[in-house]
């Protein structure tokens, strides 16, 4: 049994028209839901490290997320290249990539890539749209990642900022 937990990166974002993609940082929605995305989590996982895309407003999530979840910034986190896909095939293919020992992965990326990752492995989900700084948790019925497939995995929970109280 492998466990994928996800999480979009907060609302990017779009001030500055002509930045290039990779380098928008976050609104100020943004920057409001990371920390309290990240506080709830905290209260139903523990710590692990997270994979997270090297665009600024992945970097920046990862950050509010800390702030949220202070025990995540004792951890050593890896920005991973690959994680900067729209394309679920290149996400799928860089989850199959990972060591077999790794039981479990948070990773911090983009849509549309994670809300069709999450409708592939787990099509009864029917999930329309991860939202920015959305959350979902993924139990996989497999027990090495390259024997990633659609179908092999059930939605247990989501998170969405839209369903947290406002402070």
């Amino acid at each position: 049994m492998k466990r994928l937990y996800l999480l979009r990166h907060a609302k990017s974002a779009w001030d500055q028209p002509a930045q290039p993609d990779r380098e928008r940082g976050l609104n100020k929605r943004g920057r409001r839901d990371a920390p309290r995305m990240g506080h709830m989590i905290a209260q139903r996982l523990a710590p692990m490290p997270v994979h997270v895309s090297p665009a600024r407003r992945a970097q920046l999530t990862l950050e509010g997320l800390v702030q949220g979840w202070p025990f995540l910034g004792e951890l050593v986190h890896r920005t991973e290249e690959s994680l900067y896909t729209f394309d679920v095939n290149e996400l799928m293919a860089w989850i199959a990539r990972r060591p077999p020992a790794d039981n479990a992965l948070f990773i911090v990326s983009h849509n549309p890539a994670l809300t069709d990752l999450i409708n592939e492995l787990a099509p009864d989900a029917g999930l329309d749209n991860l939202p920015t700084a959305g959350y979902a948790e993924l139990a996989l019925d497999i027990d090495r990642w390259r024997d990633l497939m659609h179908g092999c995995a059930t939605l247990g929970y989501t998170l969405f900022p839209g369903e947290l109280a406002d402070d």
